[in-house]
Parts: C-alpha cells; structure tokens; sequence
C-alpha cells in the first residue's frame, strides 16, 4: 500500500507504522484515512502478532491539526480520529508506542492507548487542548485508567507539558531513556513478542481489557458528544482555535 502521510512497513511478525508528515508529524484528516487503512492491513495479517508505532524524524507527533477544529471539519475529524483511536484500542496485535520528542494532544492519546510505551527521558507529553478553550475527548475518557484520577485532573486541566522521565514515573509508559536505551529497550520487547504466538496474544489481550474496553468505548462516546453538543457552542472554544491559527493570545470572556 502507498501512503503519503505514514509509513508501514512488516518485518516478520512485527508491523512497523510510524507517522511521517515532518516536521512534527502533525496528525492531519488525511493521515487519518491513512492510519485507519493501515490499522486494517494489519489485523488482516495473521502471522502479524506486534505494531510498532513510531515517528519518523524528531518527534512521535504534536497532535491532531488545530486547523481541523473549524465548525466545518469538527465532526469529521472527531469520528475519523476517534475511529483510529478505537483501531488501536482493538487491535488484536500488541501494540508498542516509540516515543521521543513531541507527544502532544492527539499523538500522546495514540501513545496512550498502545500496550506497552518506551519514552525518551527528555521527550515532551501533553495535553493542551485547555490552552486553546478545548479538550482531550480520549484522554478524558481514558488517561485515570493509565496515571491515576488526580495525575489526569492535573495534566488535562493544566495543560502541563511533562517529560519523558515523569510520563515513566506516573504509568503513560513503561520505561524512559536515553535514544540508545529506548531503542535497545523496543528491540526487546519485540523480539520477545515475536517469539510468541499471535493467536494467544490475541486472545490474551481480548481478556486483559474486558474491564476497561466497556467503560473507554462508553466514556469516549459521551465525551464526544460533550464536545460537539457543549464545548464547541461555546465562545471560548472558537476563540481559542482562532488565536491560534491567527497567532496571537486568545481573549476569553467565560461565554
């Protein structure tokens, strides 16, 4: 398959996908389609039994386009995104995120949601939306489940940019390093992962997350429709996006 925005490539029992739209390999409505074509290839592939999920360049990815928040592209992007989200969520292989640089927004929900992270002790996690008057519908409907309630509350709230060290330390991965141990540490996990079988891996997974599967895909779905049907009606959320695609402060009025 060719694709513009990600690359995909399989190396034995190992599907290597990794975001490439430079510099920060912003997550745009097309890379979406793409992502989810990708994510279909994949579970087609029974030999396949993991999923690296890696940025290519500096950053993992700095989210989804804030351009893709106008009242004309909201609802496609929500769906398109949210339907990648749940992808990965259902994956039947592992799936293992690589992080290093920027993990912000969109990028670091993805990463969130993979089995298993390895982080670069100085790569930056967020959420920001808060700074543009919106919010993480993902994050809020699943990131207590990774990092504690309060732990969320501040990072969703504040809008705080963590580093990969602290991301390690409150449970949004499983390990932080220098380049060179992250890599040591992935290639690990990916050949003990390989040396298993995919069809047991499956179905382990199928029960590791019956618990949490019913309250994320209900808690997504209600956090969705508080976006569309509340935060998006507001003034503060479309003034927000505006300064920033317009570069300046925005000036918030509580409407």
């Amino acid at each position: 398959m060719h694709f513009k925005t990600i690359s995909l490539q399989f190396d034995g029992p190992v599907a290597r996908l990794a975001f490439a739209n430079p510099p920060q390999n912003v997550i745009t409505i097309a890379m979406m389609d793409e992502l989810a074509s990708a994510f279909a290839e994949i579970e087609g592939r029974k030999e396949i039994s993991a999923m690296l999920i890696s940025g290519q360049g500096k950053s993992f990815s700095a989210g989804v386009d804030v351009a893709a928040h106008t009242a004309e592209t909201l609802r496609e992007m929500l769906m398109k995104y949210h339907a990648v989200i749940l992808a990965a969520l259902g994956s039947k292989k592992v799936t293992v995120a690589e992080v290093r640089g920027n993990c912000l927004g969109g990028g670091a929900e993805l990463a969130m949601v993979c089995d298993m992270v390895f982080t670069t002790i100085d790569a930056r996690w967020g959420f920001p939306e808060i700074t543009l008057g919106c919010f993480p519908p993902v994050a809020c409907a699943a990131l207590a489940a990774c990092v504690g309630q309060k732990n969320a509350a501040e990072l969703i709230l504040s809008g705080a940019t963590i580093s990969g060290h602290r991301a390690a330390e409150i449970g949004l991965a499983n390990a932080s390093g220098s380049e060179e141990e992250v890599t040591a540490k992935v290639q690990d996990c990916l050949r003990s992962l390989a040396r298993l079988s995919p069809a047991s891996l499956a179905t382990t997974k199928k029960a590791l997350y019956t618990w949490n599967a019913a309250h994320t895909d209900k808690g997504l779905d209600r956090a969705e429709q508080i976006y569309l049907d509340e935060l998006m009606k507001t003034e503060d959320a479309q003034e927000g996006i505006r300064a920033w695609i317009e570069k300046r402060e925005p000036r918030w009025t509580g409407k």
